[in-house]
């Protein structure tokens, strides 16, 4: 069944982002009183009278001349126009209507697509009469909505959606609450699925241009300052007949450097990203320090379990580029972020466009890594000739660890599971020499790995 995109539009601050949220049954959008918080444009699908509709939620529309960020809201909001079916012309009911709104109007009438003019912020009934100004926009009849409160309106606009597009309802459609889930559950992965990347980091360290390149196209909202990026932003890329679903995040700065609001949501925007994510590419800038901030990132991606490719950007700014300084650089870099001494390391120029594509090559060597799964036996032989070759240590009382089995039980992170004698005698140290030696010889490269010891009497 096709699917049809929606693109929801209008001046700042009229209400665009709660409908989105209202629509998909999740906090997706950020949502705030301040204008210009959408930028980039985020993409979720939504079902209503058995038609799969895909929404797309826009940055405000100001004058394009403005400034460069405006200029590339303006800019992202014409893409999604261009690929829209139909449009939704948001407009805010309580404040009534102004010049932009004429603008967004002569706009919408050039692209000579469907428009369904939403009158939003109709929140109590004696606001109803403030949707009659809104006849002279000459878009057709207005629809009037709740967002904030989820009133039955929203249904209509839906409603109005399906008929705009000449579909004909395929189950009758059972008004609901409108409620939005506090956290959106992710379903259990599909084999062959696409591999979902999320591409984390300080701010300003190129994550965007990266994404865009790899994307082919301006994505997501580039620009010189930090936090140009807010919501994370999901793309379908196929590339070699792999589908990839490409997530560009907001800068993780410092909690005490982040302000309660946009920021804030933005950040935990991108926190789940990664815990949504099959692979995380931690982006750095190769002209700067690693700092305390990179460190905890990487711990969170560590934490999550997640598969990660770790990108020095900027390379271009660097005077010695031999591959003697890569390798120095590369060992530098897994002894400052021991939490992801596992990760490949790249060395890339946004700028330059170079190495780029190296990146979706380590990333599938990463995911297909932390999805291998080993033979039992193949597994035992492993462990044993480790266990024979450096024996466990034994305690002050002079109790030695006797490994007696070892199984794998899960895959993304691999985890195993070693039964032994006693499991308060396996010392972090030997752990870690087990995982080092089941790494190796398994290829475990690109992905954290999980080890579990069980006294052998614990059958749970």
């Amino acid at each position: 069944m096709a699917k049809h995109v929606v693109a929801i539009v209008g001046r700042p601050n009229v209400g665009k982002s709660t409908f989105f949220n209202r629509c998909i049954g999740a906090r997706q959008a950020i949502v705030d009183d301040a204008p210009g918080v959408t930028r980039d444009r985020l993409y979720r699908e939504t079902d209503w009278a058995g038609h799969q509709l895909i929404l797309v939620d826009t940055g405000g529309i100001v004058s394009r001349n403005r400034d460069e960020v405006s200029t590339q809201i303006f800019d992202q909001v014409a893409l999604a126009l261009d690929e829209a079916d139909a449009i939704v012309f948001m407009v805010d009911g309580k404040a009534g209507m102004n010049g932009a709104d004429n603008e967004v109007a002569n706009l919408l009438r050039r692209t000579k697509k469907p428009v369904i003019l939403a009158v939003n912020k109709i929140d109590d009934p004696p606001d109803e009469a403030n949707i009659h100004e809104f006849h002279q926009l000459g878009i057709g009849d207005p629809v009037s909505l709740s967002a904030m409160r989820g009133s039955g309106g929203v249904g209509d606009v839906l409603d109005k959606i399906i008929e705009t597009l000449g579909l004909q309802p395929l189950k009758k459609v059972k008004k609901k609450s409108w409620e939005i889930a506090e956290d959106e559950e992710e379903n259990e992965k599909e084999p062959g699925g696409p591999i979902s990347i999320a591409f984390v980091g300080k701010p300003n360290v190129g994550k965007s241009s990266i994404v865009n390149l790899l994307c082919g196209t301006n994505r997501s909202i580039v620009g010189a300052e930090p936090g140009t990026t807010r919501d994370a932003i999901d793309t379908r890329i196929k590339i070699k007949g792999q589908e990839y679903i490409v997530v560009d995040t907001a800068g993780i700065r410092r909690k005490n450097r982040v302000d309660y609001g946009i920021e804030a949501f933005a950040v935990v925007r991108s926190l789940r990203a990664i815990d949504r994510s099959d692979v995380c590419v931690l982006i750095l800038d190769a002209n700067q320090e690693i700092t305390d901030q990179d460190q905890k990132i990487a711990q969170k991606i560590d934490e999550a379990g997640r598969a990660a490719v770790i990108v020095m950007n900027k390379w271009d700014l660097i005077e010695e580029k031999s591959s003697r300084a890569m390798n120095e650089m590369t060992e530098h870099v897994k002894s400052e972020l021991r939490a992801l001494n596992y990760a490949e390391v790249l060395f890339t120029s946004a700028l330059n466009k170079q190495r780029i594509n190296k990146i979706i090559e380590a990333v599938d060597r990463a995911y297909e890594s932390t999805n291998k799964r080993v033979g039992t036996g193949l597994l035992n032989q492993i462990v044993n000739e480790s266990v024979a070759l450096v024996p466990p240590p034994s305690s002050k009382r002079g109790k030695r660890l006797k490994v007696y089995y070892s199984t794998q039980v899960s895959a993304g992170p691999p985890t195993f599971v070693i039964f032994a004698n006693d499991n308060k005698l396996m010392t972090r140290s030997y752990e870690v020499y087990l995982e080092r030696k089941i790494r190796t010889a398994f290829g475990y490269e690109g992905t954290p790995m999980r080890l579990i010891t069980r006294a052998k009497k614990d059958t749970k």
